[in-house]
């Protein structure tokens, strides 16, 4: 009976592990944006010396800069490597945290994905867990607002889009990401970079 309930936690456990990709793969724009960026994707990893198998992923944003990093690595190695930038192609607001609903504030801090939208409004969406415990913090506390995303298309009120070819790609990432074993996929949203230029100025 022991090694019945045994095989059983295994054979739950293997099934497991492609069930997040293959939830996303239900939705024809995720079908979609394998069919279109699978192989730029995988060539992306190749190039990188990263098993898509032991992806693990940061995002690190630049507000004033407007664009995305992406680095990677595999599992097993102690550190990320910078594999691409995604231009951020419309902003709102200025620099500065969000500290309210409606202030068109781009959040600047730590975060990370928190949900998958296969169905966005701009096309597939990455949403971003603000307001986080900062924000909670030092926000206006009735009124902290919410639905942040790394989006498609080329509109924003606060959230990062990068256009509806970009997502694509960097949607596919995170899924394959996701379902690698990374449970937590770390965005920073920076407002510059600190070159010398931007610390004096």
């Amino acid at each position: 009976m022991v090694r019945i309930f045994y095989l059983i936690i295994i054979f739950i456990f293997s099934v497991s592990v492609d069930s997040f990709k293959d939830d996303q793969l239900r939705y024809a724009r995720v079908r979609e944006a394998y069919k279109e960026k699978e192989s730029n994707m995988k060539k992306l990893l190749n190039d990188n010396s990263i098993n898509k198998n032991e992806l693990r992923i940061y995002l690190r944003a630049f507000k004033e800069e407007k664009k995305i990093e992406l680095w990677a690595k595999n599992n097993s190695d102690s550190k990320y490597k910078l594999v691409k930038e995604y231009k951020i192609c419309k902003t709102s607001g200025k620099l500065g945290p969000k500290r309210k609903q409606g202030d068109k504030q781009i959040p600047e801090g730590y975060y990370h994905i928190n949900r998958f939208n296969p169905y966005s409004n701009f096309y597939l969406s990455l949403g971003i867990n603000y307001p986080n415990k900062s924000d909670r913090i030092l926000g206006d506390k009735n009124n902290l607002g919410g639905d942040i995303f790394i989006h498609g298309s080329c509109v924003t009120i606060g959230c990062l889009p990068i256009t509806n070819d970009k997502i694509k790609e960097l949607y596919i990432i995170c899924v394959e990401a996701k379902n690698s074993g990374q449970k937590t996929i770390p965005v920073t949203i920076f407002p510059a970079e600190l070159t010398e230029s931007n610390f004096n100025g």
